[in-house]
């Protein structure tokens, strides 16, 4: 029996192809061809043949079924593109896009923020936003402006307060 169990341990070498992603040897980077200015050609690098998850928002306040409809049409636009690429449906509004190989994830995701519905993306996370978040952003902006307008007469309705 023990012998037998030898030539079994032995036959368990399994090839580097064969073993789960998070065991395997990560490719070797060149770091010759990095250009320093671009970050994001790094982080490409170090992706290459790793799962990488793509999170989107779309914007608007979608049912889950129409969450459903308008993510569909870009996963099928990207599988078109020859993107190995899945979809989970994760909240009313939110989607996953999962790739097999992450160093794709960028151009996925310059695609996204150019469509019409989409909010935001979030790729190891870093939030870009969308196209739709132009548009929100401007609403938001004047908002955000009034709400340091207040703050600032509030302040100086401290300062005399206390100087009473």
């Amino acid at each position: 029996m023990a012998r037998l169990l030898e030539e079994w341990e032995k036959d368990d070498d399994i090839e580097e192809g064969d073993l789960p992603e998070h065991k395997r040897s990560p490719p070797p980077i060149d770091f010759s061809k990095i250009d320093a200015s671009k970050p994001e050609d790094l982080l490409k690098m170090s992706k290459k043949g790793r799962t990488l998850m793509v999170f989107a928002t779309v914007s608007g306040n979608p049912t889950e079924k129409e969450t459903e409809e308008i993510t569909s049409l870009w996963q099928g636009s990207l599988f078109n593109a020859n993107f190995d690429i899945q979809r989970f449906v994760v909240g009313s509004n939110r989607v996953i896009f999962m790739l097999r190989d992450g160093s794709y994830a960028w151009e996925v995701k310059d695609f996204l923020i150019a469509q019409e519905r989409c909010e935001e993306v979030t790729v190891e996370g870093q939030v870009y936003p969308g196209k739709a978040a132009k548009k929100d952003s401007k609403g938001k902006e004047q908002n955000e402006t009034k709400k340091k307008g207040d703050k600032k007469a509030a302040n100086r309705a401290n300062k005399s307060r206390q100087e009473l």
